[in-house]
């Protein structure tokens, strides 16, 4: 009965070795394509994040609609950035609990959005050395009964086999790291700075519908 099970777990243990190959490789084409990503990402936005944050928040100051419309096309940030602001900017009409609201589902979208995006590279971080590992223990029990039979050359075979894995295994697991490391670090920056500008929007729309009342208010006296 014993012999049995140990066949039937060899049996699964060798069986899983193609399998595990295949993932491999797919692991290190996801995470050079993810490299490849980061890279084209930092060209297309993040090296075009020039503006200060806290000098553009400065130039929002006691500015209406249309000068403050201005100076957030005109700002270099990210377009999904520009994107948000000018969205919650175009409902200055809207009450000032409903744009709060507003405010906190745009910020909560792209939250939603980043997480996305650094959830693949944390799956293949975390699962990479696993499969490595499988593919680095699977050959292994081969290559033992190779050698008691003194088959040096499957032997041999086996444990090319058990380190490639392993090697494949960690560049991806790595490769995913750094990237998903990165990527987090720009993103955190990218959502302080739009939360931060958010705020400025919604106080100075309060502001301007304030002050917009006062006007009104004495156009109406005066008559």
């Amino acid at each position: 009965m014993s012999e049995a099970v140990k066949d039937v777990l060899r049996v699964i243990s060798e069986s899983m070795q193609i399998p595990t190959i295949i993932v491999l490789i797919l692991l290190i084409a996801v995470s050079v394509v993810m490299l490849g990503s980061i890279v084209a990402e930092y060209f297309t936005d993040h090296r075009k994040l020039k503006t200060s944050i806290p000098k553009l928040i400065d130039d929002l100051q006691n500015k209406n609609p249309v000068e403050m419309e201005l100076i957030i096309r005109t700002a270099q940030i990210l377009k999904r950035q520009k994107a948000a602001l000018l969205y919650l900017l175009e409902r200055i009409s809207y009450p000032d609990n409903t744009r709060e609201a507003l405010a906190r589902q745009l910020i909560a979208d792209e939250e939603a959005r980043y997480r996305k995006i650094t959830k693949v590279t944390d799956i293949v971080a975390r699962v990479a050395p696993m499969f490595g590992l499988m593919g680095t223990l699977i050959p292994l029990g081969p290559g033992l009964i190779a050698l008691g039979q003194g088959d040096t050359k499957t032997l041999s075979d086996s444990l090319l086999i058990a380190f490639d894995t392993t090697v494949a295994g960690l560049i991806a697991g790595a490769v995913s790291y750094v990237v998903s490391g990165i990527r987090k670090g720009w993103y955190e920056r990218y959502m302080v700075a739009l939360e931060t500008l958010m705020e400025a929007v919604l106080e100075e729309q309060s502001r301007e519908r304030m002050r917009t009342y006062i006007r009104l208010k004495e156009e109406k006296e005066k008559k």
